[in-house]
């Protein structure tokens, strides 16, 4: 039996899945500074009638670390970057906790300029005297080689033994410095409190008797150990709205062309499945308003949701972005568009008094009847779902995915349907659909499918890897692995080599099952000319195991 559990910002749904059944589902109210009590919540009563030991698998989708950087929660953290020429980063007012530090390294990995001991020194002395728990060391080129960062968190260390310091070259092997940069920082800032939570969940089902693998989902769709995530937090940023997209995904299992919303309590998330595959964010995910290093799905956030409240300005009718409750009809204070919804179809969704008298409140300060009020507010959200995306599909054009799929089907993407997520998509997304002039689907069970997404997504790891034939190396981004090549290796020796550690690591880690559904995301060759002559090749390969589902999920039954 496979769990899953989405913590939203509203509500916290959980789903118990075996052999093509959903056997018993869970929503409650997230409580959100409690997310381990919501979590604990939804566990125990998914459990109820079942044995410990049948649970195979618990799989967990968060709001946590979105919530840190929302709220400007997160540690206060010192980066030391080590840029090189280029650049000059200190007028960019890059961050506000930035030392720039000497010393260079070239995109060969070769030493062009050694750190200065004494200047580390000083700047750990002023760390000290500032507070900082945390740092974050970046090199430009520390991918390539990652001496100057590892000696600098040494010197470090050895000033502030009881700083925690994080190295560039441990969260991403891309050679985008600023976005590494800011990976690296995050990944610093969020650390303890992700550890702390992760170690509180941990224990919790450990004592509930399950003994079964816990993973996290990540942004990009696939999952991962928690364990694992303790290194690595900023993977699961943005994991609520992935968990929309595998929930989507799970539940149509073919190759038309989706447009994803999920509606909740406060926001909706927009996301695109092309074709049958998600569509993913070239450029990253964005923590703190600047691109990282993160893979994840293309998505968009919006401060709309079935709980936004309703109000009068006294010259137009306003929605949200506030949510001052659950809808009037489940007990809340205010007029919500599921109110709205709820009594222009007679009460189906709860109590068709409560939502008459809110909605009454505010159509009688409007000077207009509660039918037209309502009517008007149904028409404001599928308006502004439609407007964004429209608004979305000028942005995924720019995805490379995107583009090439245009070029080969020499077609504009239109969408087939959309796909509602949510309590609340059964309200709203025919009317959208209709607007939009395509498809509308609802399930059964998509007011859970964030849940379900997350409990059938499938394990995945990525690796990158970096050849040069000139100087006769490779070198992967995990593990700090290195080896020797041949001045005459290939661009497919390359790709070989890639899938051929990818096999391993996935072997490692226990999902080898999952190695052959494999996908290339970067494949680059450069040549090295000296004197008009050819005198080696650089090769760069991104391969990753393809998010999607796990071999044990066959779909749903109704």
């Amino acid at each position: 039996m496979l769990i899953g559990i989405d913590v939203g910002g509203t509500f916290t749904d959980g789903v118990l899945y075996h052999e093509g059944s959903i056997l018993n589902t869970v929503k409650k109210p997230t409580v959100a500074r409690k997310l381990q009590e919501s979590i604990i919540a939804v566990l125990e009563e998914l459990l109820r009638g079942v044995k410990e030991k049948e649970i195979s698998r618990v799989v967990l989708s968060t709001t946590l670390v979105t919530n840190l950087l929302a709220a400007g929660q997160e540690e206060k953290t010192a980066l030391l970057l080590i840029p090189g020429p280029g650049l000059n980063l200190r007028r960019m007012n890059f961050f506000p906790s930035a030392y720039f530090l000497k010393g260079a390294i070239d995109f060969r990995g070769r030493i062009t300029e050694p750190l200065d001991r004494e200047e580390i020194v000083e700047i750990a002395g002023q760390i000290k005297a500032a507070g900082f728990r945390t740092a974050a060391v970046v090199g430009k080129f520390s991918c390539r080689n990652s001496s100057h960062e590892r000696q600098a968190a040494e010197i470090l260390q050895e000033r502030i033994p009881d700083l925690r310091v994080v190295k560039g070259f441990q969260v991403s092997g891309q050679l985008n410095f600023l976005r590494r940069a800011v990976t690296a920082y995050y990944t610093a800032a969020t650390m303890d409190k992700w550890k702390g939570f992760a170690t509180d969940i941990t224990s919790a089902l450990r004592k509930r008797g399950l003994v079964c693998p816990i993973d996290i989902l990540k942004a990009d769709g696939g999952t991962m150990p928690l364990e694992a995530s303790l290194s690595h937090p900023c993977e699961t940023v943005f994991s609520g709205p992935a968990a929309s997209v595998m929930g989507a995904f799970a539940l149509t299992r073919d190759n038309r062309t989706s447009v994803v919303v999920d509606i909740g309590g406060t926001t909706s998330d927009l996301a695109l499945i092309l074709q049958g595959q998600p569509l993913h964010a070239s450029k990253g995910a964005i923590l703190g308003g600047r691109y990282s290093s993160i893979r994840s799905f293309a998505v968009r956030s919006i401060a709309l949701g079935g709980d936004s409240a309703i109000r009068w300005t006294g010259k137009d009718i306003e929605l949200g972005p506030d949510r001052l409750g659950p809808a009037a009809c489940f007990g809340g204070p205010a007029a919500t568009p599921t109110d709205a919804v709820n009594y222009l179809e007679g009460g189906i969704l709860g109590s068709l008094s409560s939502s008459e008298e809110a909605l009454g409140k505010v159509s009688r300060q409007a000077g207009m009847a509660v039918k037209e009020l309502a009517e008007s507010v149904v028409a404001m959200v599928t308006g502004r779902l439609a407007a964004e995306i429209k608004e979305m599909f000028k942005a995924w054009e720019q995805e490379p995915a995107y583009r090439i799929w245009e070029i080969i089907n020499k077609q504009k993407v239109k969408a087939d349907r959309i796909v509602g997520i949510g309590a609340a998509a059964g309200a709203f997304v025919p009317a959208l659909a209709g607007r939009l002039n395509c498809e509308s689907f609802v399930h059964a069970y998509s007011p859970v499918a964030n849940a379900l997404g997350a409990a059938v997504a499938r394990p995945t790891v990525s690796l990158l890897l970096h050849v040069d034939t000139e100087n006769g190396t490779y070198h992967l981004d995990r593990e700090g692995l290195a080896g020797e090549v041949s001045y005459h290796f290939r661009l497919e020796d390359a790709k070989k080599l890639a899938l051929q550690q990818l096999q391993r690591i996935a072997g490692l880690r226990g999902i080898g099952q999952y190695a052959d559904r494999y996908e290339f995301f970067r494949e680059e060759q450069f040549n090295i000319i000296r004197g008009w002559t050819t005198c080696g090749k650089l090769f760069d390969i991104g391969i990753q195991i393809a998010p999607g589902v796990i071999d044990e999920f066959k779909g749903v039954q109704a």
